[in-house]
């Protein structure tokens, strides 16, 4: 079965049974465990968990290629780190292959056909409830699609290969990492609406598994040896689809099964920038990521970065997202419903907003911009981040999601599979911010069939031609603006891609009108920015990052530092 009109990408795992009932205290607590060269120089995989990078590794060991190995450790995601992605949910990639040709696949859910503008509406306002908890708040997923398309078009291992494994695994159990312990203990009350996820995700008092506990999810197990027998139309014209379809009749949900038959994958074609004479290839509508990546940039090419103090960095970073937040708010949605003006990423535009960029104060307030031919040229929240690279020349970055943490809060009984709540990333009424405070317009109103808008960010870079530096981010709109300091980071300042990842980050989406900073930022930083008008919001940290770069000693990849060393220290509490 093929699922594809004209597309995107994931990453996925192998390990045996034994190596998961067996694993060691030591899972969480070696950094080189999340993101890794291949020991016979193979290529390398960068994720947010130590077995989904081992997955990876795995398959390039047994002769896969990035291809495969992005599926294994996307698959293995959905059972290690299923408070953020999974087969319930869906997916963008940008994908090098070994003959230089790139792709951008769309694996994003699609609304239900009977979705439509005022479905949130209660009493006349906008009820984000029912957009982000519930029957209501699901999608169509994609991942598994993109999957099958990929593995088909370049992959040399079979899904079934790589899905078996990632079954073993949910049935042996694995020791329950700090941030997934976290992230329990902050749905709990939501997960506690759903019986069939209670059962699963919590204990028997109701309470979250405890950091270290065996987490065993047999029922995922078994959803996924179906479709490594069945392949793909399993879960979208099998039985998973008539379970979720008796739910949803159950629970006053509108996806159907003609909804989970007619999903389509789709092929784009990506965004294409350049930045201090790197070539940036990003992810277009309906994700914004690649666009304001670029926008961003294009403004930023018109400061020397390089020899900024901090706080003239920062300030003018700021600035920079704000402008580009505004134009996101207004114009970006799924191109197939809406006409997004490809002169965002115009360097001219972009050079036209730097002007509004001072180093001295910060302007009360912007709006949205006229990009040139706005009305004649157009383009065709809790995440994970996978990069993953080979020695022939593949690389895939990946983002793939539930959308907020446990999406919908759903799983369907006797799958074991979250479902995502992607239908809270579409504007429920203009001007009504959604779960991560972004407000939108017309442009992303619910429709049928439509895609809602997103930040994921898959970022590939290239330096004459060649491949240098894979890039992505999770943590909602600050995807946009953790790639674009990472990138900065390492081409401007010329830092380690381990440093690059480790540096302060600020986050401007322009609306609310606050710049949110971590805890981390140096205080005379802090001080000097407030002086220049922003109104300051301090979060111990935002966001997850995963890089590979290529370097004169071969790959250099690099896993989120702070998810890296919270798990660590909860391994060591533990």
């Amino acid at each position: 079965m093929r699922f594809v009109v004209s597309g995107l990408l994931f990453f996925f795992f192998s390990i045996s049974l034994s190596a998961a009932s067996s694993m060691p205290d030591s899972l969480y607590d070696n950094a080189s465990g999340y993101a890794s060269s291949s020991p016979n120089g193979q290529g390398a995989v960068a994720s947010v968990h130590p077995l989904a990078t081992k997955a990876g590794l795995d398959v390039l060991d047994a002769g896969g290629n990035a291809i495969d190995a992005a599926v294994a450790v996307a698959l293995t995601l959905g059972v290690v780190d299923n408070h953020n992605s999974g087969i319930g949910g869906g997916n963008f990639a940008v994908i090098r292959y070994a003959n230089g040709s790139i792709d951008a696949l769309d694996g994003r859910e699609m609304a239900p056909v009977k979705a439509h503008r005022d479905m949130y509406l209660r009493d006349g306002k906008g009820d984000t409830s029912l957009s982000s908890t519930g029957a209501l708040a699901i999608g169509v997923p994609g991942s598994l699609a993109m999957f099958d398309y990929m593995l088909d078009k370049a992959g040399k291992k079979t899904l079934a290969e790589l899905i078996l494994p990632a079954a073993d695994l949910a049935e042996a159990g694995f020791p329950l990492s700090q941030v997934s312990h976290d992230r329990l203990k902050r749905s709990v009350e939501k997960i506690k609406l759903f019986p069939a996820t209670a059962k699963i995700l919590l204990d028997d008092g109701g309470n979250p598994w405890p950091v270290g506990h065996q987490f065993q999810q047999k029922d995922l197990a078994d959803t996924y040896r179906h479709i490594a027998k069945q392949g793909v139309e399993y879960f979208y014209r099998g039985d998973f689809a008539r379970q979720l379809v008796k739910w949803m009749e159950q629970n006053g949900g509108i996806v159907s099964y003609e909804d989970f038959a007619g999903y389509q994958l789709k092929q784009r074609q990506p965004v294409i920038s350049e930045y201090r004479g790197y070539q940036i290839y990003g992810f277009p509508p309906p994700s914004s990521g690649g666009v304001h990546v670029a926008q961003i940039l294009n403004i930023l090419e018109n400061f020397d970065i390089a020899t900024m103090p901090a706080e003239d960095r920062y300030h003018v970073m700021g600035q920079a997202m704000r402008l580009a937040f505004a134009d996101r708010a207004h114009f970006l949605g799924d191109p197939d419903f809406v006409k997004v003006p490809k002169g965002l990423i115009d360097q001219s535009y972009a050079d036209q907003l730097a002007k509004q960029v001072t180093l001295k104060t910060m302007a009360e307030d912007v709006t949205h911009g006229e990009p040139p031919k706005a009305d004649t040229d157009f383009f065709g929240k809790h995440t994970t981040h996978l990069t993953v690279a080979d020695k022939q020349g593949n690389w895939v970055a990946m983002t793939t999601t539930v959308n907020t943490s446990f999406g919908s809060k759903v799983i369907i009984p006797g799958t074991g599979v979250i479902m995502n709540n992607q239908m809270d990333d579409f504007s429920i009424q203009p001007g009504v911010p959604n779960m991560f405070g972004l407000v939108g317009n017309e442009a992303n109103s619910v429709q049928s069939r439509k895609r809602p808008l997103s930040s994921m960010s898959p970022t590939l870079v290239l330096k004459d031609g060649k491949p240098v530096i894979g890039i992505g981010a999770a943590g909602g709109p600050t995807i946009i603006s953790q790639v674009v300091q990472g990138l900065v980071n390492m081409i401007d300042l010329g830092l380690s891609t381990e440093q690059a990842l480790k540096m302060p980050r600020v986050h401007q989406q322009w609306r609310p009108q606050i710049t949110v900073v971590e805890a981390s930022l140096p205080e005379p930083t802090k001080q000097l920015l407030t002086e220049r008008g922003h109104k300051l919001r301090e979060r111990n940290t935002f966001g997850s990052s995963t890089a590979i770069r290529v370097t004169e000693h071969g790959f250099d990849a690099v896993a989120e530092p702070r998810i890296v060393e919270r798990n660590r220290q909860g391994a060591k509490a533990d």
